[in-house]
């Protein structure tokens, strides 16, 4: 199961304490208390894999290590480590503490979540001319601590849209080298999948349904992930009693959940157009056109479809490759 929302605590290590020691020399008597070291801190950073916050399913609390109290001759505490937690690109990470956001939008890119705590100073600080014994010293800073909500929207070049079961995951299968499932029944996509069609990102996202902006089938959780896609590829089955409504469906519920999805790009394919009959495609094909609606016939079985399609996603990738 696809997880694209959690919330976690995530806190820093907590610095080392510094130490009260006196050197033992009769030549050399003084402070040799030294500083405890930083407490490790905690670092977000972004990969592909979309899978990659299943890592907090059944933990929910990340804590970064504490550093190492300070010793006597000067001898430091050890700083600990710093962890670097994977997460997919295109989380946004809002901190629930302090109402700020941000966000992972590229491979490799590194952002600072929790900053450890400073280690304390030892009793070598505290030395001066009137007290030459001193015995302060200072305790280990606490690591910063937030309560994060991470979420996940996708960012993908094409996102394949349209009511349950009309041909999105069998288009992606067959485009690239994705392995959605595929079966004759609603909500076989129960979670987004990804293909890669010549460096073009192509998205499945699971079948939406009349309601799905207020939360009815699937809900609204997957609509979000069609916010980051660039070009929408409408898919509408061409056995449906009712093309027209099944379009307006899906437009009004992108619409009530953003309206700025209907501003995107938009192709409109009249799927699985091998299933019925010529002279019926071809009726519902002037039907879509007469609400001034540019469709396409598709079939997964017609290279010559196929190639229209294939045709369109070039002319993206290029123009992908240009910007």
């Amino acid at each position: 199961m696809l997880i694209d929302e959690v919330t976690i605590k995530v806190s820093a290590g907590k610095g080392g304490d510094g130490c009260v020691d006196f050197n033992k020399n009769l030549r050399s008597l003084g402070p040799v208390g030294a500083r405890g070291g930083n407490g490790g801190s905690v670092y977000f950073e972004g990969v592909s894999d979309l899978s990659a916050l299943s890592q907090f399913r059944y933990k929910k609390e990340i804590r970064g290590e504490n550093g190492q109290n300070g010793r006597g001759q000067f001898m430091d505490g050890a700083k600990a480590e710093d962890i670097t937690i994977k997460i997919p690109v295109g989380t946004v990470i809002t901190n629930l503490s302090r109402s700020t956001k941000h966000e992972i939008t590229k491979v490799g890119e590194k952002i600072l979540i929790a900053k450890g705590g400073r280690g304390g100073r030892g009793n070598f600080f505290f030395k001066s001319p009137t007290n030459t014994t001193p015995m302060e010293f200072e305790y280990g800073k606490p690591g910063q601590s937030f309560n994060l909500k991470l979420e996940m929207k996708m960012i993908a070049d094409v996102g394949l849209v349209g009511l349950p079961n009309v041909g999105k995951s069998s288009l992606l299968n067959e485009l690239t080298k994705a392995k959605s499932k595929v079966a004759d029944y609603r909500f076989t996509t129960l979670e987004p999948h990804l293909g890669d069609y010549y460096g073009l990102i192509i998205a499945d996202i699971p079948g939406l349904i009349e309601g799905a902006s207020g939360g009815r089938g699937l809900g609204d959780k997957f609509l979000r992930h069609v916010e980051r896609t660039k070009v929408l590829f409408h898919l509408i089955a061409a056995d449906s009693a009712d093309p027209v409504l099944d379009y307006n469906v899906i437009r009004r519920e992108l619409g009530l959940y953003n309206k700025n999805l209907l501003e995107k790009p938009e192709y409109i394919f009249l799927s699985k157009s091998d299933e019925v009959a010529a002279n019926e495609l071809k009726e519902k094909i002037k039907t879509l056109k007469k609400k001034k609606l540019e469709v396409t016939p598709l079939s997964i079985i017609d290279e010559a479809s196929l190639k229209v399609v294939k045709k369109i996603l070039n002319q993206l990738n290029q123009e992908k490759q240009k910007s």
